[in-house]
């Protein structure tokens, strides 16, 4: 059967251009130039959307919505009509014949029999007032309900809807009598609603119903098919998901038309799409006592905020939850919660750790009363837990339509059981069966496994699936990430046959090891694209969900992850481009939508290259390949950029772009100001520097400024969003050391500076007023230091050469109190020197960069290698303290590669190559190379695909060719590659390997990701998510040994034996590479880069960095 997919059936050719819903084919225009457009809003029209009152309660509500989106775009809200109000409803039958190819259970119901009905009105002259009535539940030990309903009052309808202009006829199939009429009248099929989950269609219908000529009619296939249809039209016409979390002002706009022809939406990729409020504190438990009473066990999550939260989600086409949970307990902080969320049509969950519908909590509160020894332990306290888990199961009954239960348990507050491995297995086992037993006994004559059910295999719960624990069919299994973006396991071999299907937990904010990563969105969405797109493939397509913190600041994130959940065919692997800019286009500006999209995207690539909790003043190298430095002049280039977009947006949409753009550039940078400066000021105390002091006051005025950040974010709007960035994320505690990684993982209780030094400017230092540094060294001349020879007075540059930087450096600094002119001259005249005198110290005196070049017009040919020497002098005489003025000596190899050559060159004793920069890839049985853009820590990813594609055995598949060339004899070389810190997640039957061999010799094979079994991580993991590769300090799982001992020309070739493996950088080790966290910049590309016009200097190629 062909696949049914969103489309309209009208040529696009002939359309206005028009304001599209995100991802989504347009139902409605802002552009008035074509007449024969049926106009919904505008110039004087009193529009009205006509619904049934007997629809689903959360429907209503949605058209309410819609109504009211209409007055933010025209200035005039429409209308809510009521057919039947003075009309009688219609007899005619639903438009599927249950018995038929559509029978079964209807959607909306997920096969659970007996759901109760929630729906009431009540009619007061020409009005009717629809709502949704409940019994509270008044005892959460022994489940009992109020005798007396409670309700939610929804929307006022006008039962005299003949007297306005219908515009919009809106509802549910198989629930409204009005769409029931529109199908028995032949106006609409609705025939490609069938059994379509979520699902609906929008058509302009001419004479639906007599009184209406024409209308866009919208028929949702269930409750939220609709609810979805109606909020298509609010996004279409420019008001934003975000308009009331994020502050997205909507565009405002004379009138709102209708496009011809008819969008059939299909169901989304994924059918529970959802998020998880993973509420550590401080940021949204502050922001909610601000905004909500406190309830009787703790923070206001009731049934005013979760409404905002719910509809956040609808308009973002999710429909899954799994609420606060460290700090409340959902149905019981508030009895309306579950209630609440049911009306609106969010279906409920619990996290991974809370199992039948109960939170963590209530075992704390209310077990205690139910006997036995109170411990959370089923194999010792089963009777009590028994009946823990029934009140959660019939609390949740009125509302198991919207239920998703979490089977099985973990140990207390979220940790391991306190068993073996085999006791745990059996545990569990009998856990599930009396889990499943409970939910027949309550929900009486529906299947058990008709009721949804999900088992997340989070940590060690996935040993104890693969070591042979049976889950039932029908339960979902929920695979996890390892909390940093990296999936464990999907599903593999018959686990894609399930009824029930399989699923992902993912993270984009997460409390543990190796360090908290909770403060603002460090989120790299091609990685998270990456991912996601493996587990679509792996028919991991049951559940999504996202943690997300505290959901503020984390607004992109969770709209893509959403967004690919609902349709993951559209948002492939290389769609963050055309998403950014479809996102940047509806919430800011469409002109600026390039470079909004642009800046986004470079933010993740330098936000995710290490999460600001993890950073410190070690991180960055400040001698080596300029790295330290050029972090800053990266994020200063991407300041600017954020900043002169905020510029030009209209006053009104700079509020909404400060909250997820500007601040989160800002923040990062000035994180990377205060630790890279840190570095500096360490750097200059240790070579006695003046400067060290400026330095350190520099640091000591960005950590006010990050309080100057969070101070404006926080008085945004009139302080709406207080509290939001209370999150520290400065000063985490390096002084503990674990077996694993060195340092405290949790939050510091307040943002510290990390340690600055301060050198005595009163006194002079011994070697005298000036010093000497060099490139390459924390050495300083004249005088002793730990950094080189003792009495040593000569420093070295690293060595020159035609193919490495065309520059490098000399510092010349203040150590004393006096003034110094000083001259810097090179023996030999091709060695030139900028600046060559200056003036450091005293008044007017500053420290100075002189740059080392070499003219290799007038070097001696190739090939020669020599040293130069550069005196350097100064006219404070002999006062360079008790030594002898210092020398630098400058390495010199004028070498040559062969005209012909194309490829890497050495340089400095090494070749750093970025992966998607082969000589050659090659494509075998449809299997091939594909490039992820700004994917990784410096440019890109590379990655076999498809991703389905079977084992590539080494020296079978398709291969990556790099042609270098050495000067080097070296028969012990090291080449590492920087992989993506990726997981095992086909199993241990298919480990993520890869292939590397030079020229002929026989192929190594590396399995760079060990086998690991339980909570456990395999080797190195910690430091491979905290560095975002493996093949730094994680270990040398990704480092083989070669023999190069014959100069020349080499292939390196590369095999990916898994899908999976991402390549980002290859570093090819022949003794020089220097410790940093980047790796040394790319290396001269013969065929592609010039001799003289290669400057080498750093990782991102920039010229002329700022040095602080």
């Amino acid at each position: 059967m062909r696949p049914l997919h969103s489309f309209l059936l009208v040529s696009s050719a002939l359309l206005p251009s028009v304001a599209v819903a995100l991802g989504q084919n347009a139902t409605v225009t802002t552009n008035s130039g074509d007449s024969s457009l049926l106009q919904l809003a505008g110039n004087g029209i009193n529009g009205q959307i006509l619904v049934s009152s007997d629809d689903w309660w959360g429907v209503i509500r949605a058209a309410e919505d819609l109504a009211i989106d209409f007055g933010r775009v025209t200035g005039k809200n429409l209308t809510l009509g009521n057919w039947g109000g003075s009309n009688g409803t219609s007899n005619g039958t639903s438009p599927y014949n249950r018995s038929g190819p559509g029978g079964g259970p209807r959607p909306g119901q997920f096969g659970i029999k007996g759901g109760e009905s929630h729906l009431s009105s009540n009619t007061t002259g020409s009005t009717t007032t629809v709502y949704y009535s409940y019994n509270p539940v008044t005892n959460f030990i022994n489940y009992t309900t109020a005798a007396v309903a409670e309700q939610f009052t929804g929307p006022t309808l006008n039962n005299n809807w003949q007297s306005q202009k219908t515009v919009i006829i809106a509802g549910t199939s198989r629930k409204s009598p009005l769409i029931k009429a529109i199908w028995a009248a032949g106006k609409i099929d609705l025939g490609p609603l069938k059994m379509g989950w979520e699902s609906y269609v929008s058509q302009v219908v001419d004479n639906p119903i007599p009184g209406v000529d024409r209308a866009l009619v919208i028929v949702g296939s269930d409750m939220r098919g609709t609810i979805f249809g109606l909020y298509d039209v609010s996004e279409g016409m420019g008001v934003s998901p975000w308009y009331w979390w994020a502050d997205v002002p909507a565009r405002k706009n004379s009138g709102v038309w209708a496009l011809p022809g008819k969008k059939m939406q299909k169901p989304p990729t994924v059918k529970y799409r959802g998020i998880f409020l993973n509420d550590e504190q401080p940021a949204l438990t502050n922001w909610v006592d601000m905004n909500y009473p406190r309830g009787k066990y703790g923070a206001g999550f009731n049934h005013h905020f979760y409404p905002k939260v719910f509809e956040l989600l609808l308009r973002l086409k999710a429909n899954y939850l799994w609420p606060t949970m460290w700090g409340s307990m959902f149905g019981v902080d508030d009895p309306a919660n579950q209630a609440i969320a049911d009306a609106y049509g969010i279906v409920m969950g619990s996290s991974h750790t809370e199992p039948m519908a109960r939170a963590t909590n209530e075992w704390k509160s209310f077990g205690k009363p139910l006997g036995g020894n109170g411990q959370w332990e089923f194999d010792t306290n089963n009777k009590s837990l028994t009946e823990f888990f029934t009140v959660g199961v019939q609390r949740a009954k009125p509302y198991g339509q919207n239920t998703l239960f979490t089977m099985a348990m973990r140990g207390s507050g979220d940790t391991a059981l306190t068993l073996t491995e085999a006791q745990a297995i059996e545990v569990l086992h009998n856990v599930v069966t009396t889990q499943r037993e409970v939910l027949g006994d309550v929900f009486n004559g529906t299947m058990v496994q008709d009721i949804p059910q999900m088992w997340c295999l989070y940590k060690e719960v996935q040993s104890y699936f693969e070591k042979g624990l049976t889950v039932p069919d029908d339960i979902t299994l929920l695979w996890a990430d390892d909390n940093w973006g990296n999936l464990r396991r999907l599903p593999v071999g018959n686990e894609t046959n399930r009824s029930g299907g399989a699923g992902v937990y993912y993270h984009v904010d997460y409390v543990g090891d190796p360090r908290n990563y909770k403060w603002i969105n460090t989120i790299q969405l091609e990685k998270t694209t990456e991912q996601m797109q493996l587990a679509y493939a792996r028919k991991a397509n049951r559940i999504w969900v996202l943690n997300v913190g505290d959901l503020k600041p984390l607004e992109i994130p969770i709209n893509h992850f959403l967004d690919m959940a609902y349709d993951a065919e559209k948002w492939g692997q290389d769609s963050v481009p055309s998403w950014l800019k479809a996102f940047a286009a509806r919430d800011f500006s469409t002109e600026m939508a390039d470079e909004i999209a642009s800046i986004v995207s470079v933010y993740g690539m330098y936000s995710n290259r290490r999460k600001y909790e993890l950073i410190d003043s070690m991180t960055y190298s400040m001698v080596n390949y300029n790295e330290g430095d050029t972090i800053l002049a990266q994020w200063d280039a991407l300041a600017k950029r954020a900043q002169a977009v905020y510029d030009k947006l209209d006053e009104e949409a700079k509020g909404a772009f400060y909250e997820m753009v500007l601040q989160p550039v800002l923040g990062g940078q000035v994180v990377n100001q205060i630790y890279v400066g840190a570095g500096k000021n360490r750097l200059y105390a240790i070579q006695r520097r003046n400067s060290a002091n400026a330095v350190a006051e520099k640091v000591r005025a960005w950590f006010k400024e990050d309080h100057v950040l969070t101070k404006r974010y926080h008085e945004l709007f009139g302080g709406k969003w207080n509290h939001i960035l209370d999150q520290t994320h400065l000063g985490y505690d390096l002084s503990w050391h674990g077996p694993l990684f060195d340092g405290y993982w949790q939050q510091p209780m307040r943002n510290t500076l990390p340690p600055l030094s301060y050198t005595q400017e009163l006194e002079t230092s011994l070697a005298g007023n000036i010093g000497v540094g060099v490139e390459g060294s924390n050495a300083t001349v004249s005088g002793d230091d730990a950094w080189h020879e003792n009495s040593s007075n000569n420093l070295k540059l690293p060595p020159m050469d035609p193919y490495g930087p065309n520059t490098r450096w000399i510092d010349i600094f203040s150590r004393g109190t006096e003034a110094c002119s000083w001259n810097a001259t090179p023996w030999e005249d091709y060695v030139k020197v900028s600046p060559s005198r200056g003036l450091t110290g005293g008044p007017s005196g500053v420290d100075t960069r002189v740059y080392v070049s070499i003219d290799w017009s007038k070097a001696p040919p190739a090939p020669n290698t020599t040293a130069v020497m550069i005196n350097i002098t100064s006219s404070c005489g002999t006062q360079w303290g008790n030594f002898p003025a210092p020398k630098i000596e400058v390495p010199v190899s004028n070498l040559a590669v062969p005209a012909a050559f194309t490829g890497f060159v050495e340089s400095e004793k090494h070749i750093a190559i970025e992966a998607e920069h082969t000589s050659r890839n090659t494509v075998v049985n449809g299997v091939s190379y594909t490039t992820l853009p700004s994917y990784g820590r410096t440019l890109s990813g590379v990655t076999l695909n498809p991703v389905l594609a079977p084992t590539q055995p080494v020296g079978t598949g398709p291969v990556l060719e790099y042609d270098i060339f050495t000067f080097t004899n070296a028969s012990d070389v090291n080449v590492t590659l920087y992989l993506s810190p990726s997981l095992n997640f086909y199993g241990a039957s298919r480990p993520l390997k890869y292939g590397i061999a030079f020229d002929a010799e026989p192929p190594q094979v590396k399995q760079f990701v060990s086998n690991f079994t339980g909570g456990d991580y395999p080797a190195g993991w910690n430091q491979a998510v905290a560095d975002a590769v493996w093949g730094l300090s994680s270990g040398n799982s990704t480092t083989t040994k070669h023999d190069l001992t014959t100069k020349g020309k080499h292939t390196l070739k590369i095999w990916a034996i898994e899908p999976g493996v991402v390549f980002q950088k290859i570093v090819v080790n022949l003794g020089g590479v220097k410790p940093s966290y980047l790796g040394p910049p790319e290396s001269f590309w013969a065929g592609k880069d010039k001799v003289g016009g290669y400057s080498g200097l750093n990782f991102a190629g920039l010229e002329g960095v700022e040095v602080l």
